[in-house]
């Protein structure tokens, strides 16, 4: 049984091996780390770490190949092996330092200039951001700005998940999709998007509705979530996931000529249920009251800026503020907002993960 460590856990003298691939390695890796992919670290382990009795920590990007590479240390007989628990996503969520020997490319010291004259990103924010992984839930109004402006921006890894199609309807404020697109998974042509936006990009469009079978699976091993999505049920579904894995989430809403957006960081503010502990039972849908296509940009915009700042540690987040735009006047507003000691989400034990009805009640 390989044992799990926190990343505050260790120091000293330990060997810290990183048991990603040469690539991921080289893009961005923990101070003092030596490569040692799990494909080769068998074969070549007693070349980095003579001492059999050495401690060891293993890393990789969620915490699952280090416990794969421990297995084999320990039948080598490597006696003090441990697997760093959540990995470089982990290490990096907590604002942990990072480097990487990659270089920017002349043609990416060209696209990110703009990025890189700014001190608050600079070359160290932009590696940041090429080894960041997103999932952005909808591929809709607000996720289509999302997902673009993520893109441009240089995310390493960005995936959408949606389970509709494009329709014509669709095309006054979800600018991920043109008119060739009306009929395709929605998924699918924003992945075709990005990756025409910027090939510095690995994206995967995927194509269905998150459900509490399959949250897990698809939020794990991102860095952030983006909720872009435009009901109720999916939003508590997506909080409550999101407290199991420990990832912020970039929450967004727009209706007619409003919306708001804030930050949702398990252990560090309020949740989206102590933000709002019961849906509306009155809340209309914009097919029903409508939307102005501009405030997709709006607010999508803005949930684009909180998760490159979070990434960067540019600026401050949206932690416990709710930040509301009114598009007839330009009114912006911000409420403060504080953990319920009776949230029925982040107040006890981990909420089990179930699919919501209509009127957010569990379905179980």
């Amino acid at each position: 049984m390989v044992k799990e460590v926190d990343p505050a856990s260790f120091g000293g003298d330990v060997a810290l091996i990183d048991v990603r691939t040469a690539g991921e390695f080289e893009a961005a890796f923990i101070p003092g780390a030596v490569s040692l992919p799990l494909d080769v670290i068998a074969g070549r382990i007693a070349d980095v770490v003579g001492d059999r009795d050495q401690t060891i920590v293993l890393y990789c990007n969620s915490g699952i190949n280090s416990v794969i590479a421990g297995r084999f240390l320990d039948m080598l007989g490597y006696t003090d092996v441990a697997s760093m628990t959540g990995g470089l996503v982990r290490w990096s969520k907590e604002g942990r330092p990072i480097e990487g020997t990659s270089r920017l490319t002349p043609e990416q010291r060209t696209r990110y200039s703009r990025h890189l004259s700014l001190d608050e990103v600079g070359e160290e924010g932009q590696r940041r951001l090429r080894s960041a992984g997103v999932v952005v839930v909808g591929a809709g109004g607000l996720g289509s700005p999302v997902a673009l402006y993520l893109a441009a921006a240089g995310i390493g890894r960005l995936t959408v998940i949606d389970f509709d199609e494009v329709e014509l309807s669709n095309l006054q404020r979800q600018i991920a999709h043109d008119t060739p697109s009306v009929g395709q998974s929605k998924a699918a042509s924003a992945a075709d998007r990005v990756a025409a936006l910027n090939p510095d990009v690995v994206v995967n469009g995927i194509q269905s509705r998150l459900t509490a079978a399959n949250a897990l699976d698809v939020l794990a091993d991102h860095h952030l979530i983006i909720d872009a999505t435009d009901d109720f049920p999916t939003r508590y579904l997506i909080n409550d996931a999101a407290l199991h894995l420990g990832t912020p989430v970039v929450h967004g809403s727009i209706l007619r000529f409003e919306g708001h957006a804030t930050v949702l960081w398990p252990g560090r503010g309020p949740c989206y249920r102590c933000l709002f502990p019961t849906p509306p039972t009155d809340a209309p849908t914009c097919e029903d009251a409508g939307v102005l296509g501009a405030m997709a940009g709006m607010i999508g915009s803005i949930q684009a800026l909180e998760t490159i700042k979070l990434i960067t540690g540019a600026g401050k987040p949206l932690i416990g503020t709710l930040l509301t735009y009114d598009g007839l006047d330009h009114t912006v507003t911000r409420f403060e907002y504080d953990r319920r000691p009776d949230c029925a989400s982040c107040s006890g034990p981990l909420p089990e993960l179930t699919d919501y009805d209509a009127s957010c009640q569990p379905r179980y």
